[in-house]
């Protein structure tokens, strides 16, 4: 679920062209957190990326993805596995971000 109050509260301040500027950023940025966390053997690094996704997700609005970013962070700080929760972040995550992108604009 996105919090289009968020997105809203967002665009407002920065306006529409820094606004596309942001979410493009982000998306590069999420993409390559994605990338290596795609890659990431070690729980520490789990456990950044899962943070890095955690605080990109809440800047956007992307609430639920922040949530489960958040307990996956969690998991990789306690050394628990986290494949199951990866697989659903690598595949979900990019379909939020295509959400957003595709609906943003008649929320705002």
């Amino acid at each position: 679920m996105i919090d289009w109050d968020r997105v809203r509260e967002l665009h407002n301040e920065i306006g529409e062209e820094a606004f596309e500027e942001v979410l493009t950023l982000f998306v590069e940025e999420v993409d390559d957190a994605l990338a290596r966390l795609r890659m990431a053997d070690a729980a520490d690094v789990r456990m950044a990326e899962f943070h890095f996704l955690k605080g990109a997700a809440l800047n956007l609005g992307l609430r639920e993805m922040a949530d489960v970013c958040g307990r996956a962070e969690e998991l990789a700080g306690e050394d628990t596995k986290t494949d199951e929760i990866r697989a659903g972040v690598l595949s979900d995550f990019p379909e939020a971000i295509a959400t957003l992108r595709e609906v943003w604009r008649d929320k705002v």
